[in-house]
């Protein structure tokens, strides 16, 4: 990866569909967020899709699916085959995994293959559509221990979340696991875990705040919202306190890099910043740079 050539790190993309044409999300779910984030383009680009698309834009792209199979009963993409498409792609993918913190010693064992055999880089978790509490230690602490001892990074979906608006109760997700203080216990259990609280975390964003400024290794992606909707203290805490741990995100596919820089050039971030949110934070925690 030409690190000096890229235009941006995008630290937040779904592997939407596997190739043989399987998706991780039910087609009411599916649906629903396409309508939810009002989607523009293709919903589920390939796996090589979405590298060309990255690599149109000179930018580098983080990505992951999502594996909440104990909860919805389907399947997601396989975490070899996002780790296989970023290694043929590997200018502009790096792979992030998910693994179902239900899954147990079996969950625990994968993790520790995909990074040792697959060079994976971290783990996404949804504990809003996984059906979990960060914090809850009979049930992801094994996980975040071998995360912490590969020296890989925890991404965690926290606020409120597009996937089962507007379905009939939500399509059953429970908004309540997504408080990000619940990763505040996960950050002070395990003090040298790299972790990303993914999106501006509506309704608790002064959580966030709280618990990335207090907890050296937590930061903040800004993907899943247009930055023309982030919430006031959240851009001032990007240009101060947090210049250094606050990181470009977009959520594609459902939101495009296109739109959210295109908004985020609109945003009152100081000169010296915009570079360090949208490249500089994301190549050190990623480990692309030398320390």
């Amino acid at each position: 990866m030409d690190l000096e050539s890229l235009v941006a790190i995008d630290v937040h993309t779904h592997a939407e569909v596997s190739s043989k044409g399987h998706s991780s999300l039910d087609d009411d779910l599916h649906d629903a967020s396409s309508a939810y984030f009002k989607v523009e383009g293709k919903r589920k680009p390939t796996l090589e899709e979405t590298a060309a698309y990255y690599r149109e834009r000179n930018m580098a792209a983080v990505i992951f699916t999502v594996d909440a199979e104990s909860a919805t009963g389907t399947p997601p993409v396989p975490n070899e085959e996002v780790a296989e498409a970023a290694a043929a792609n590997a200018d502009v993918l790096i792979p992030f995994a998910s693994i179902d913190p239900f899954r147990g010693k079996a969950g625990v064992k994968q993790a520790r293959r995909l990074v040792e055999e697959y060079g994976v880089k971290g783990f996404k978790f949804h504990p809003s559509i996984q059906g979990f509490f960060p914090n809850d230690r009979s049930v992801a602490y094994d996980l975040y221990e071998v995360i912490e001892e590969t020296g890989t990074i925890a991404l965690f979906h926290t606020g409120q979340t597009g996937i089962g608006a507007g379905v009939p109760g939500g399509g059953g997700i429970r908004l309540k696991y997504s408080n990000p203080l619940h990763v505040d216990d996960v950050a002070a259990d395990f003090p040298h875990l790299k972790i990303i609280l993914a999106h501006p975390s509506f309704p608790w964003q002064d959580e966030a705040l709280a618990v990335a400024t207090h907890k050296p290794g937590v930061h903040i992606d800004l993907s899943g919202w247009s930055p023309k909707y982030f919430p006031p203290q959240l851009v001032q805490y990007a240009n101060t306190l947090l210049k250094d741990k606050v990181l470009f995100g977009s959520d594609f596919p459902v939101l495009t890099p296109d739109r959210w820089l295109a908004d985020f050039g609109k945003l009152t971030i100081k000169d010296e910043v915009r570079p360090k949110i949208l490249k500089e934070n994301a190549a050190r925690l990623l480990g692309l740079t030398k320390p």
